[in-house]
């Protein structure tokens, strides 16, 4: 009673139900989309379905699906009862993804491209932003949590050697559990939902600084309850900057020798041959066939910190870190005479793009939950996820915090929604 009326004495909303206020928390969230809590269903013992805002017109209603079956024809169909529930969770109920033992059986949850082309879901085109959400268990991998991530089956690989449906890739956004980095917070973004730098992979993508623990998925119910993390991604397309979050928090992260490693020298690589083709003529360790729409520059004018590491009479060398690059610079009588790519920044990751639109005949992506769409077919991710959210604008770190903040310890699974 005393509680009731410091409410009212206050103008406080009364929650009871930590359910309702839990979502009530996301669904107040500016720029929400889509929220599944894996509570909210059709109906009882049917799919599962989003919280939208009040006026949407789909609420995304999620099938069961095993990619390996609709594009290599092989392995057995998925059903809900692939996906095994917790009881509990952020918002009282949570989804195993579990390490198949079958090659040709990799479940997912999945929004058919049908039912989101051109929603409010199929983020893509010119000025748009985008954060996902998830709170989560990490039990193993560094794969994909959830998003519009098609990976393509034209790769070469030696799984799609008996591929029966060749696709082009449909990447838009997506978060992971790592990738690079294994256990961060990973967001992942195309401009032209194929590959990067000549890779033949897609390598837009940050990685937050911190990282998530390895717990058993079937560890007990006091481990598990303190086990949750809640990841995120944001793509800020005003200051394109493309950020993970881990708990609230992002970080910063550096890649240095970045020529050194087996995916990103490629973007270091496409930073070179940027910066060379400004030069007249045909410069050494140029390739004038590499398409311009793939270098990669970030902004150089004005560095952050500069330290001299040698300097004898006319000659001296600077190390420049700037907001998405360190670069070792060489001058002699103050004259730029070369530079050369030190460390490339991967938290916050500069994207100059936009979001990739998928053509208009039904080619795009799906938005999966757990795994995405990917030819090396490999097992991903596995634990528990509890709840996904999509928003069309970059959070803040406030309202990130916040997120974490709902859904760090769980509840019991409510009567069915």
């Amino acid at each position: 009673m005393k509680g009731l009326l410091l409410c009212l004495a206050t103008g406080a909303t009364l929650l009871a139900d930590p359910y309702a206020e839990r979502v009530a928390t996301v669904m107040s969230t500016p720029g929400l989309v889509a929220f599944w809590d894996f509570t909210k269903r059709e109906a009882p013992g049917q799919r599962f379905t989003a919280h939208v805002p009040a006026g949407a017109k789909n609420d995304y209603a999620l099938d069961a699906g095993n990619y390996v079956k609709d594009l290599w024809g092989q392995g057995p169909a998925a059903s809900y009862a692939d996906f095994p529930l917790l009881g509990a969770g952020p918002f009282g109920q949570a989804i195993r993804i579990r390490a198949e033992t079958n090659p040709d059986f990799r479940p997912l949850l999945f929004v058919p491209r049908a039912r989101l082309q051109d929603t409010p879901l199929d983020i893509k085109g010119s000025g748009k932003a985008v954060s996902v959400v998830v709170w989560a268990i990490r039990e193993s991998g560094n794969h994909a949590l959830a998003g519009i991530w098609h990976e393509g089956t034209d790769l070469k690989e030696q799984s799609t050697k008996t591929i029966a449906k060749v696709e082009r890739g449909q990447r838009q956004y997506a978060l992971f559990a790592g990738l690079n980095k294994e256990g961060s917070a990973c967001g992942h973004v195309s401009e032209n939902g194929a590959s990067s730098f000549l890779n033949k992979y897609a390598l837009h993508k940050c990685n937050s600084a911190e990282t998530s623990p390895k717990v058993p998925a079937d560890s007990d119910p006091a481990t598990l309850a303190k086990s949750w993390q809640t990841f995120a991604m944001t793509f800020d397309s005003r200051t394109q900057e493309l950020t993970g979050w881990l708990n609230g928090v992002s970080g910063d992260r550096w890649l240095e020798n970045p020529q050194q490693d087996r995916l990103l020298s490629f973007a270091a690589n496409a930073w070179l041959q940027g910066r060379l083709a400004k030069i007249p003529g045909v410069q050494p360790g140029e390739d004038p066939t590499f398409p311009a729409d793939q270098y990669y520059n970030p902004p150089e004018e004005t560095p952050v910190k500069v330290t001299v590491l040698d300097e004898q009479r006319s000659k001296r060398t600077e190390l420049r870190e700037y907001r998405y690059t360190k670069v070792k610079v060489a001058l002699v009588n103050d004259r730029e005479i070369g530079r050369e790519l030190v460390a490339l920044r991967l938290n916050p990751w500069w994207f100059p793009h936009d979001l990739y639109t998928p053509k208009a005949d039904g080619s795009g992506g799906p938005f999966t939950i757990g795994r995405v769409i990917h030819s090396s077919r490999s097992v991903g991710f596995t634990g528990w996820i509890g709840g996904v959210a999509v928003f069309d604008r970059a959070l803040t770190a406030a309202e990130l915090a916040r997120l974490h903040a709902v859904g760090a310890t769980p509840i019991a699974a409510p009567a069915a929604k």
